[in-house]
């Protein structure tokens, strides 16, 4: 298998994994009383420090093996943080559903208040994560994170505003206020921009591929790919949940809600 197959395939599977080890965690600390998902977010803190220092590590090493450490890392770091907010733990002040009657301006606020605090620290991270990068030889961790950071306001944005399919269903007990601020409907304005970004962002990472033959650029092709396809399933009525949902521990007391339907 070529060295950019090889990267490609290390990108699906570090995606794949690290995502269905975050759900795993906050499906086990569902069920572990009201400070399981606080112990998860606290014990998990050694992904996040390894994280910081493979990236710095990752920084003056311009072969594949720094890529793969770089891509590696700002994926730790991105995992500490969603898995601390969708333990609950860095959220925002309102932890309440939206009524149904409130105007756009008040829905907007009491959306901004369920992520403030997270989306916060995502643009602190993003920051931090840009200065240690600075002029360094390799910066694959920082553009790793860029295109994490960049599709997640993206999907954030049209959740908010309205596409035709929510996915709720690995939604944890600690976040279920947070589909009444969502909006199920046809796809705005947003959507085609957002998607048209993200291809073009897949084309130019393509491009450095095939000119430069860089690792780090297989694997930035492939998260940017991952990431549209993301918020194409926001349209598309596909059981992506299927992915993960075998690997998941039944939940206690028949507690089916979390793997029960894909709208609010």
């Amino acid at each position: 298998m070529s060295e950019i197959g090889i990267a490609v395939a290390a990108a699906l599977f570090l995606w794949w994994f690290s995502t269905g080890a975050i759900l795993w965690v906050v499906r086990r600390a569902d069920d572990d009383g009201p400070d399981g998902h606080i112990w998860s977010a606290l014990l998990s803190t050694p992904v996040l420090f390894a994280g910081v220092v493979g990236l710095q590590t990752s920084l003056e090493i311009e072969t594949s093996e720094g890529a793969y450490i770089g891509f590696v890392s700002a994926l730790a770091i991105w995992g500490w943080i969603e898995l601390a907010f969708l333990s609950g733990v860095i959220t925002g002040p309102n932890r309440s559903d939206c009524p149904p009657e409130v105007g756009e301006a008040e829905r907007f606020r009491r959306a901004w208040g369920t992520v403030a605090y997270h989306e916060a620290l995502l643009a602190v991270a993003m920051l931090a994560v840009g200065l240690l990068s600075w002029d360094a030889p390799n910066q694959t961790a920082f553009w790793c994170f860029g295109v994490l950071f960049a599709a997640r306001i993206s999907a954030k944005l049209n959740l908010y505003l309205g596409v035709p399919r929510i996915q709720t269903a690995f939604l944890p007990r600690t976040l279920m206020h947070l589909p009444s601020h969502m909006r199920m409907a046809r796809q705005t304005w947003l959507f085609p921009i957002s998607v048209t970004g993200l291809s073009l962002a897949v084309g130019c990472w393509i491009e450095r591929l095939y000119a430069t033959g860089e690792t780090a650029f297989a694997l930035l092709a492939t998260l940017t790919a991952l990431a549209l396809i993301e918020h194409w399933l926001m349209v598309l009525p596909l059981p992506d949940e299927k992915l993960w949902r075998w690997m998941m521990p039944a939940p206690k007391n028949n507690d089916k809600r979390l793997l029960s339907e894909d709208t609010p």
